[in-house]
């Protein structure tokens, strides 16, 4: 009996795969480009602000210290996790972050509600040693951050590529964003940038 159409591309690895390709490259066009002209999704939240200069460095120390390895920031809509971290994320929140923070893997527990939960000087003494609060934490300790002092030299320059990614900073808090950090300690700007995680939400409500 002769091969039906359907049979010579299942038989036929090359054929196969090509239409495996299309298929993929099809969904993924659909489910992808609607997004780019939803407003929920390409405009900020109303209560979004940009970074300060001094939160900016702190995103970079938690960065730089692979913070975001072991914490995500994104509260996903179930309700367990809404009803031990707040309002679940939305895409506006993150319209400022190059790159997203979100994380797929909780070591610790999700930081994106955690601004204003506690004091600066608890996560000062959190971030020297997280056992003095929680006995049975694995994070490690970054005593460091309290000794490193930061000079503010490449700040202005980090606020104005964000300006070009479409960031609102003004030339004047470009201008002024190395003397508002010289002299402030890395555990500082790290506080600064935790404490300021979703405002949006947090004002708010």
């Amino acid at each position: 009996m002769a091969s039906t159409k359907h049979e010579i591309v299942e038989k036929n690895i090359g054929w196969l795969t090509v239409g495996i390709l299309i298929a993929i490259s099809f969904a993924t066009l659909v489910e992808i480009v609607p997004l780019f002209f939803q407003k929920s999704v390409t405009e900020p939240h109303p209560n979004l602000r940009p970074l300060t200069a001094l939160q900016m460095e702190g995103r970079d120390i938690y960065i730089r210290e692979g913070c975001h390895v072991c914490h995500t920031q994104m509260i996903r809509p179930l309700r367990a996790e809404t009803a031990r971290y707040g309002h679940y994320s939305v895409a506006g929140e993150s319209v400022y972050d190059h790159p997203f923070l979100w994380g797929s893997k909780r070591t610790g527990p999700d930081l994106a509600r955690v601004g204003g939960r506690y004091s600066d000087e608890w996560h000062i003494e959190h971030l020297i040693n997280p056992r003095n609060l929680v006995p049975e934490s694995i994070m490690p300790s970054y005593p460091w951050l309290a000794e490193r002092v930061l000079d503010g030299k490449k700040t202005g320059k980090k606020l104005a590529t964000f300006q070009r990614f479409g960031v609102p900073y003004s030339q004047e808090d470009i201008d002024n964003a190395g003397a508002e950090v010289a002299g402030k300690t890395e555990m500082e700007a790290l506080v600064a940038y935790l404490q300021q995680l979703g405002h949006a939400f947090n004002e708010r409500n």
